[in-house]
């Protein structure tokens, strides 16, 4: 769709860090404008339902979609599917902005803006991903991973703080074009550098359809025993915790009694702790079992939610100090558990896999929202931190008595080479993986 810089391998290095600086300066952007968001929801409604519904449009669409965004990105160029997503979410931003500046804006705008930018992300982060492993060696994996959580610290660090100042010096429609100067800064390096992508097998010659890619993918996730239980692991923390973060704004105003500074340091801190565990995942890489990692991340997150949840309102230190450590252990939860599906998921799959995970534990998050909500304007919003910390740290401890859990990447492994050999001995008619590429411009073997 887009020429560019062929892929060179000797020099990935250059090439990745080019394409990765630009998604720095849009995960920037977007955390500002979410920020700004909601806490312009906050202070215009102090209703836990408005941010629950303000949670649940921009997750819907990765729901909905998820399946078959899977299959679709593996098989369109990934790189293109990138850069149409980060231009209509950019459009979408400039439509809001255009709102606020007419004084039209209303709260159901805000919902539907919210829903058409998760549209664009449920395409966008499932390519990027997908991309990372055809882009970085294997060795490089965890390392990778680590690396993205400690942008995503960054990013906690930088944007509210940022986004509360922007609050206090312009209007609302001059802080959303900030989200649009940095998602062109994430498309430029994507016009200028081709991503490679997978090479196609010969039982890939014929094109089957969407629904037939994406029952594939299933397929595979359900005969990985160790993926599925890990999926509902993920499925009831997201049940517990999504809640619990989308109803952070209202913990601060109402229990905290604070304004959106105070908002802003409990996420900076949180920050932090993501460029500490990020760090501490880049330079250490983990256990020797990545899920182990893992586990041992979520029992201590756990932990950092039960003293948030019950931090006294006169005792907001110890809120910071429970954001930090949860911003700590995030890193090497998240990462560790994505570099074993990286390391073991064929990357032809791997687009269709990491959505249908994401749309699976994505699809809890609405009904806790539904239901969270409503409670916390009656019971307020800290309780839902005790019971999610307290669920993560059973389910964690339990995880390392589940031998296919903690043995992950050695039946992904096992599975994928399953398959490959499935691949080499069908012929195109007779084969049960469909076409999931076509002729491609950049091909990495």
């Amino acid at each position: 769709m887009f020429q560019g810089i062929p892929w060179q391998p000797e020099q990935w290095k250059k090439l990745f860090f080019v394409i990765w600086s630009g998604q720095v300066f849009s995960l920037l952007g977007s955390r500002l404008v979410q920020f700004a968001l909601v806490w312009w929801l906050t202070l215009q409604t102090g209703s836990g339902m408005v941010l629950a519904t303000a949670t649940i449009a921009a997750t819907i669409p990765q729901v909905i979609v998820g399946p078959f965004v899977g299959a679709l990105v593996d098989r369109w160029s990934r790189r293109s599917v990138m850069i149409v997503a980060d231009s209509l979410i950019a459009l979408s931003t400039v439509l809001l902005a255009a709102l606020f500046a007419t004084n039209l804006v209303q709260i159901w705008h805000i919902y539907a803006i919210m829903f058409a930018r998760s549209v664009g992300g449920a395409f966008h982060w499932p390519a990027m991903q997908a991309s990372t492993t055809l882009m970085v060696p294997k060795e490089h994996y965890s390392r990778i991973a680590g690396l993205n959580q400690t942008l995503q610290g960054v990013a906690n660090i930088v944007s509210p703080p940022l986004g509360a100042l922007l609050l206090s010096l312009l209007p609302m429609q001059w802080v959303l074009s900030v989200d649009v100067v940095t998602a062109a800064l994430a498309v430029m390096p994507l016009l200028a550098i081709l991503i490679p992508r997978p090479a196609q097998t010969a039982a890939q010659d014929a094109r089957p359809s969407i629904l037939r890619e994406m029952i594939d993918g299933y397929r595979f996730m359900i005969s990985w025993r160790g993926l599925l239980m890990v999926c509902g692991i993920a499925a009831f923390l997201n049940f517990l915790f999504a809640p619990a973060m989308a109803l952070m704004p209202l913990l601060v105003t109402n229990h905290f009694q604070g304004e959106a500074y105070h908002l802003a340091s409990l996420q900076t801190a949180t920050g932090f702790g993501f460029i500490a565990g990020g760090l501490l995942l880049t330079a250490w890489g983990g256990f020797k079992r990545r899920m182990a990692t893992s586990m041992f991340g979520i029992i201590l997150v756990g932990a950092a939610s039960i003293l948030l949840g019950l931090a006294p309102s006169t005792a907001f230190f110890l809120a910071v100090v429970a954001s930090f450590l949860t911003g700590l252990m995030l890193p090497v939860a998240n990462g560790s558990l994505m570099a074993a599906l990286q390391g073991s998921v064929p990357p032809r799959l791997q687009g269709r896999v990491f959505t249908l995970l994401s749309s699976a534990t994505g699809a809890m998050m609405p009904l806790g929202l539904a239901i969270a909500g409503p409670l916390s304007d009656v019971f307020g919003a800290g309780l839902w931190f005790v019971v999610g910390g307290i669920a993560a740290i059973v389910l964690g401890i339990a995880a390392f008595f589940v031998p296919a859990i903690m043995h992950l990447e050695d039946e992904g492994a096992a599975l994928g080479t399953k398959r490959q050999d499935q691949d080499g001995a069908c012929s195109p008619e007779a084969s049960p993986l469909p076409n999931d590429l076509p002729p491609a411009e950049e091909t990495f073997s």
